[in-house]
């Protein structure tokens, strides 16, 4: 059945290979963001086919050849990114962008040239790589930003900037106040590594989770965040907990209990307590049927 609200889900066919190709991706000796972001896009909207995922790479190829040089220092990577990206083609985000699906979907935020930090993120890092930049993404706590300059070199030669506030470039205290508002902590030197593409990946899932939690009849969103996240190589074993609840709010109750009872049989290792209150819970979706 198709979901009344866009963008609308992919047939049974096509989510089947476009998860094949992600596992495949994910897997891979190094794992290309751009491709898992996209690959992701195309479970979460039908209407984005073959042609579409080719379109939205060529975008990003056009939009690194508009660099207009090979800038020498990071610093200079960023403003040239900045005022490309940010001031010529106005990507950037707006607090609503928090509420729509679609500003996690990496050929949207193409298209509409807003997003979420992490997936405006994205935009300039591929488009800097191809264009030659020393660049990294950097997973502050709550906001999401990029780094340019050798990932191994001293910290004070790195430039941080924000492409949610379209390629600010952040100076001295901006990053304490970013990861400050967010968690009402410090900044710590561990929260300025850099992200790998894996890493990313998970985190806009956890964003797209998070979203259909908070919309309960958009458990189907839900459901395919958490079977895309557990076809990544390293994933948490609660991510299988996750699921089969979600199965029994959605009404398939007997697939629910089953995967209860399967993750059960692997936290009994561990911790018989939390088992057992697993195994209940599925023994209560079992009753649901009667």
């Amino acid at each position: 059945m198709r979901h009344p609200h866009p963008p609308y889900p992919p047939s049974a066919e096509r989510s089947a290979e476009v998860r094949r190709r992600f596992a495949d991706e994910a897997r891979s000796e190094r794992p290309d963001l751009s491709t898992l972001c996209l690959l992701l896009g195309a479970q979460a909207d039908g209407a984005l086919d073959e042609d579409g995922l080719d379109a939205a790479q060529m975008e990003l190829d056009r939009l690194a050849g508009q660099v207009p040089f090979r800038p020498g220092t990071p610093r200079a990577w960023a403003v040239a990114l900045r005022d490309l990206l940010g001031e010529r083609y106005g990507f950037h985000g707006l607090a609503a962008d928090y509420r729509r699906l679609e500003s996690s979907l990496l050929h949207e935020v193409l298209r509409r040239r807003r997003g979420l930090p992490i997936m405006l993120s994205v935009v300039w890092l591929e488009v800097a790589r191809r264009a030659g930049a020393p660049v990294y993404g950097v997973a502050l706590p709550g906001h999401f930003v990029v780094g340019f300059g050798s990932e191994s070199g001293p910290q004070e030669e790195r430039v941080l900037a924000d492409p949610f506030d379209g390629g600010r470039v952040l100076d001295g205290g901006d990053a304490d106040l970013l990861v400050a508002g967010a968690t009402g902590a410090g900044l710590s030197p561990s929260m300025l590594e850099p992200a790998a593409p894996l890493d990313v990946v998970t985190r806009v899932l956890n964003n797209i989770r998070a979203w259909a939690a908070a919309r309960p009849e958009r458990s189907d969103v839900g459901l395919w965040a958490i079977e895309l996240a557990l076809l990544l190589p390293a994933h948490a074993a609660r991510l299988r907990y996750e699921r089969a609840r979600l199965l029994v709010q959605r009404g398939e109750f007997t697939a629910g209990a089953g995967e209860l009872e399967a993750y059960a049989e692997v936290v009994g290792a561990v911790d018989e307590a939390v088992a057992e209150q697993v195994r209940g819970e599925a023994r209560a979706a079992r009753a649901m049927l009667n």
